[in-house]
């Protein structure tokens, strides 16, 4: 058997338009000759690969539990502290669940002396348990996906890269902005532009929330890394895989709800803005439901990615499967550069600014003084 609730599968180096399709994946043997015909083939060459998951009721779930589907692999079993789960309906309703780690431990454990073992384990949990779950993973005999950011801070790198040589698995992380055709693009453009240019370049990320945001383990610095971290981990990689590596980073402003800095990069001079306060939002910058405002501004120019956000963490997932994701190694210039903010004393008001930097300081909604 192919170990498949669906009997799906996945090709080194397909695409997504050879998988079977949605209503073929959720209905089994139903849908079209040609989508049955494909699935044999699939089964024939090569079997679905088998997924378990941490973290099953978060925020980011669903994009993993998607491009698991997508790839056209099975999950097997799943994790998470909270039961608000539904939503493994919709691909995997026979995936086995559990609420207790031990009892997921236990499945996981047995499953591995079967002849249809746990392969790879999808880790979508608060930032400050990924390392424990990595280490988890590789020891359990799985290759692990994990959400960014991988780690907090750069010397869990090295730890885990210890555990991948000892173990002989692999662990990969999301960095889906390296994947984004636009980004691509500019990369390519940096590339094989001048070498000694050097972009003027401002970034601006707000992205609100509300109060549940400092009651949850997001709010908490010692937990999600701050700001920074939380919410800009992946800009930051971006950054620096674009334009160069790190030659300054000073922070200028940075509290429980906002971070304002300067990174000198090899190619770029960046001042960058993010927040998770609605009242930093410029008029009529709500997008949609959400009040979010992204913008990239180079050389005085306004750079537009905001679309072909949907399918990166399948794409992602498609290229760790065959073999070209990005390995741990990989995060260590953006762990640094966020480890690098978490440490800073800001300087304030001083020197190449961000704009929105001089924005007066709001309080803290529970009255905690994080400010620094």
């Amino acid at each position: 058997g192919s170990g498949s609730a669906h009997g799906q599968t996945y090709i080194r180096g397909c695409t997504r338009d050879f998988l079977p399709s949605a209503d073929t994946r959720r209905n089994g043997s139903q849908g079209s000759t040609s989508d049955r015909n494909t699935i044999q083939i699939f089964k024939i060459i090569m079997k679905s690969k088998n997924f378990a998951l941490i973290g099953a009721a978060g925020y980011i779930a669903p994009r993993h539990i998607k491009a698991i589907a997508d790839t056209g692999n099975n999950l097997m079993v799943a994790y998470d502290k909270f039961d608000s789960v539904g939503r493994l309906d919709s691909s995997f309703p026979e995936c086995s669940f559990f609420t207790e780690q031990e009892q997921f431990d236990r499945f996981c454990s047995k499953q591995m002396h079967t002849d249809n073992p746990l392969e790879w384990l999808s880790i979508c949990t608060p930032n400050y348990t990924h390392d424990a779950f990595i280490r988890y993973g590789l020891r359990l005999g799985t290759d692990v996906i994990c959400e960014k950011p991988l780690v907090l801070n750069p010397y869990n790198i090295d730890n885990l890269m210890q555990v991948e040589q000892e173990t002989g698995h692999k662990a990969y992380t999301i960095l889906q902005l390296r994947l984004h055709d636009s980004i691509v693009a500019l990369k390519k453009k940096v590339d094989e532009g001048p070498k000694d240019k050097v972009y003027d370049v401002d970034l601006t990320y707000i992205t609100s929330r509300g109060k549940w945001y400092y009651a949850s383990w997001k709010g908490d610095v010692h937990k999600s890394g701050g700001v920074a971290t939380n919410i800009g981990v992946h800009f930051y990689d971006m950054l620096q895989w674009v334009f160069g590596p790190v030659k300054q980073n000073i922070v200028h402003v940075m509290s429980f709800d906002r971070v304002a800095g300067y990174l000198e990069l090899e190619k770029a001079r960046v001042r960058y803005f993010l927040s998770i306060n609605a009242e930093c939002l410029p008029e009529n910058a709500v997008q949609g439901e959400k009040k979010t405002y992204r913008t990239l501004n180079i050389d005085g120019d306004e750079f537009e990615f905001s679309a072909g956000f949907t399918e990166l963490h399948t794409k992602s997932y498609q290229k760790i499967l065959a073999g070209e994701g990005f390995r741990i190694s990989e995060s260590r210039p953006c762990i640094e550069i966020v480890s690098q903010i978490r440490h800073a004393e800001p300087i304030g008001l001083k020197g190449d600014y961000h704009p929105l930097a001089k924005m007066p300081l709001a309080k803290h909604p529970f009255g905690w003084d994080e400010k620094r």
